[in-house]
């Protein structure tokens, strides 16, 4: 499978519904900042003693925001999550810092192909479980502080995308096995989230 076989992707409002959601417009909203190590297939860890990473990162890391003054702001757990587009809650799992949901979001022209966002590292609203559908914009999350102290890593929203080309259950997704799955294609988040303020 090579990206001539990846569907079209729109630009979702992720960026403008978090800026709403989180009033990050009070503080005049920019553009996201990343890191070397935060975006996508990155080798380098960017949190902690840095160093390498066992395998390319599979999404993008979003703490950092810079306002119209070229200041730089972190994320608190505050921060809420909206769902990129429609769609529906599949699994919740553990990860390293708090919950990963994942969404698969019905998309039009996909072939029956599946398309699924994990939005990590976060505390899932009480209301949020298997099975339930979400709408575009709508709050599903708010960020998880790492639980334990020797994580020095600061609150951020962990992404990932990824197409789905052949028939797998939903159950046997997990951080361990999806870097090794020929079946399953990881997608840039920056193809479909605007960097930028609107």
């Amino acid at each position: 499978m090579d990206a001539s076989e990846t569907p079209f992707l729109k630009k979702s409002r992720f960026t403008e519904f978090f800026i709403r959601e989180n009033a990050l417009d009070e503080s005049g909203f920019q553009e996201w900042t990343f890191y070397p190590g935060m975006l996508f297939n990155a080798m380098d860890k960017w949190w902690g003693n840095r160093g390498k990473r066992d395998k390319p990162h599979e999404g993008l890391d979003l703490c950092f925001y810079k306002d119209r003054k070229d200041r730089i702001f972190c994320f608190d757990e505050k921060m809420k999550i909206p769902a990129l587009y429609d769609g529906i809650v599949v699994k919740m799992v553990d990860d390293f810092m708090g919950k990963s949901v994942f969404v698969e979001h019905r998309l039009p022209d996909s072939n029956h192909r599946r398309f699924f966002m994990i939005y990590g590292h976060t505390n899932p609203l009480p209301h949020l479980h298997d099975g339930r559908i979400v709408k575009e914009g709508e709050i599903i999350a708010a960020l998880a502080r790492p639980g334990k102290p020797q994580i020095n890593i600061p609150p951020h929203l962990h992404l990932s995308l990824a197409w789905i080309f052949n028939k797998i259950s939903y159950e046997n997704l997990n951080w361990k096995t999806m870097g090794n799955l020929k079946e399953l294609k990881w997608v840039d988040p920056l193809q479909v989230i605007s960097r930028h303020s609107l």
